[in-house]
Order: structure tokens, then C-alpha cells, then sequence
């Protein structure tokens, strides 16, 4: 499975804890914060001023153990 900007925080959390340290690096530290449930990977990339796309190629390269 790919990650996709629209998929939520806490969901690719849970299903893929490798990817915690990816969030962390690129300045979203605030997964147990209460918006990181209802907000999608590109919705807090963009609060916190992150470029999602290379958030996002990151996060599947920690998926696919790259």
C-alpha cells in the first residue's frame, strides 16, 4: 500500500509505526495532538509549513524499508 497525502495522520501511524520518526524530521511532532485525528498528512504539512510531497516520498521509502 502507498501512502497518500489524503490518508489521515493517526492511520498511517497505526498501520505503519516505522514512519513516526519521518513525521518527526520533517517538523510534525505533534502526532498525539488532537488535530493529528482529523486532520489528512497533507492538511498538517501544510500547517506547518512542510513540503508534502517530500513528506510523502519519505514516508513510503520508511514503508518499503528504504
Amino acid at each position: 500500500m502507498t501512502i497518500t497525502k489524503d490518508m489521515s495522520i493517526t492511520e498511517v501511524v497505526s498501520k505503519y509505526p516505522q514512519t513516526v520518526p519521518v513525521f518527526m524530521e520533517h517538523g510534525m511532532g505533534c502526532l498525539g495532538c488532537a488535530a493529528a485525528r482529523f486532520e489528512n498528512i497533507e492538511q498538517g504539512a501544510m500547517a506547518h509549513g512542510i513540503d508534502v510531497d517530500k513528506l510523502i516520498e519519505d514516508l513510503n521509502k520508511a514503508v518499503q524499508g528504504k
